[in-house]
């Protein structure tokens, strides 16, 4: 199969290492604000100069090399494990699939697609911009289950209606419910951890079961500039103590939270999960922990975070080469989005660029895919057009077959000069796996497109949402397993933890 190989690199070597010894020097000189004393003292076991009223840490290098050793000796692969993995697949988190072990840096043409994102708003199939609601959230996981591009359903929409600290909760229990296809969850405080992980478990078949392969699986995330706030950290430190897999995610904004330059921006967030990094082995020796960075820059126009455009890109097309790179650490990437607040040009344009490019750079997932308006809202109409965008790539990176049989020689010479193809056997026997056909776009005359009842991509996309909410269903889970679920979601409602929050 001559598939697509070759690699785009935004970054030259000497470009990484300059990268590298920078966000070193971060670490090193300023340091970050981290909120807990635990960490803080874990940290300075570890090595690190610590100022406990502050609350700063400062990483000297020597620490953070030794941390990113212990790094890629945990990404080799080890005896008997499965073409090198450290688990028995991926593991979903947050917006994609995570590897704790080598994977080979290369263009993964079957790369991993994502929903999730737990958004509040929904723009809904008669064209409103709402609040979600928990029929939003059972239709939009059963729409994502449904599509053949989706490997991995997060949350795509929350439900207003449950009360805010219990969503975590509440929303894992109903993704479960509604599909085989599980990705990533929220988890807002370490009490979530608690009742996501009984949850998860269920699923699993056992606490070792979990282990052995994790699902439902939360994260930390820094608090850009150079910070960790409290929550947080708990977040983190609870995941990794659980010895589940963990990753600091970091998402600085140039001209706000971070420099006004990629470069900057880019090196900083480094700083940040490097950071953590650290901390998590200097909690526990043997922790299941990768890296991870999401950059942008932001508009100054309006002081928005941007999820796409030309110039966030090949940031990310840069963060994704640094850290497979640079670092060995395979996954995914934030990819699929766009700015715009409804499906239409810009969407599709920023979309299919912004998942493109980081494959290329060897992404090995992205998501979350049925975003619009900055990841804020969720769309059943854009979820099936990037499904279609994410076939429409895949079959792009799939190249075609070049052999003998392929060239078919033989059937050149029977249909001769001036033939036609189109009744010949051959045709028939491989058209369907040779050509690439899609529902939605459009490739028809005027003549024939006038005359169609439904015209338009976006407008076909619509219909086919409306027809998979009302015909799909999902594989269910056992009747025990799903009273089990109830009763740990139940518990959590009565929690008295959650009552007062």
């Amino acid at each position: 199969m001559s598939k697509v190989t070759g690699r785009i690199r935004v970054l030259t070597d000497a470009d990484m290492d300059l990268i590298h010894r920078s966000a070193l020097r971060i670490l090193g000189e300023i340091g970050m604000r981290i909120e807990s004393e635990e960490a803080l003292k874990a940290l300075r076991i570890a090595g690190c100069r610590v100022d406990f009223t502050a609350q700063i840490a400062q990483f000297p290098e020597a620490v953070v090399e030794n941390a990113l050793l212990k790094l890629r000796r945990d990404f080799t692969p080890v005896q008997g494990a499965k073409d090198g993995q450290r688990f028995a697949d991926r593991v979903p988190m947050r917006y994609t699939a995570m590897y704790f072990s080598t994977v080979p840096t290369r263009v993964h043409h079957g790369f991993d697609v994502n929903t999730g994102g737990f958004t509040m708003f929904v723009y809904d199939l008669d064209g409103r911009r709402r609040l979600g609601t928990m029929q939003d959230v059972h239709d939009s996981i059963r729409l994502a289950d449904a599509l053949d591009n989706i490997d991995l359903v997060g949350l795509p929409c929350t439900a207003s209606e449950v009360p805010a600290p219990l969503r975590p909760v509440v929303m894992a229990g109903e993704l479960v419910k509604h599909t085989r296809k599980i990705g990533g969850i929220e988890a807002w405080s370490v009490k979530d951890i608690e009742y996501i992980s009984r949850i998860a478990e269920v699923v699993a078949g056992g606490a070792a079961a979990l282990r052995r392969q994790p699902v439902l699986i939360g994260y930390g995330e820094a608090r850009s500039p150079l910070s960790i706030d409290a929550n947080m950290a708990a977040v983190f430190i609870e995941y990794i103590k659980r010895g589940m897999p963990q990753s600091l995610d970091t998402m600085p904004a140039g001209g706000t939270t971070a420099p006004a330059t990629s470069a900057g921006t880019l090196t900083m967030g480094l700083a940040e999960t490097l950071g953590g990094l650290t901390l998590a082995y200097a909690i526990r020796e043997d922790a299941i922990i990768s890296l991870d960075l999401c950059p942008t820059l932001n508009d100054m126009r309006t002081l928005i975070y941007p999820y796409s455009g030309a110039d966030r890109i090949p940031l990310v097309t840069a963060a994704m080469q640094m850290l497979s790179d640079y670092y060995g650490r395979p996954g995914g990437c934030h990819g699929g989005k766009t700015d715009a607040c409804i499906p239409g040009v810009q969407a599709g344009v920023e979309k299919a660029l912004s998942i493109i490019f980081p494959v290329l750079a060897g992404a090995t997932g992205v998501g979350t895919l049925g975003h619009l308006e900055n990841a804020l809202t969720f769309s059943y109409e854009q979820l099936v057009i990037d499904n279609e965008i994410a076939g429409y790539i895949r079959r792009m990176l799939q190249g075609f077959e070049v052999s003998e049989e392929s060239i078919a020689f033989d059937v050149i010479k029977e249909v001769g000069i001036g033939g036609n193809y189109l009744t010949h056997p051959h045709t028939a026997q491989n058209f369907r796996k040779e050509f690439w056909t899609s529902d939605l776009m459009e490739r028809l005359p005027w003549s024939s497109w006038s005359k169609q009842e439904v015209k338009g991509f976006e407008a076909r996309a619509r219909e086919q949402a409306r027809k998979i909410i009302a015909e799909h269903e999902c594989q269910p889970l056992l009747p025990e397993q799903v009273r089990e679920i109830d009763e740990i979601v139940a518990a959590a409602r009565s929690d008295p933890w959650y009552q007062k929050s």
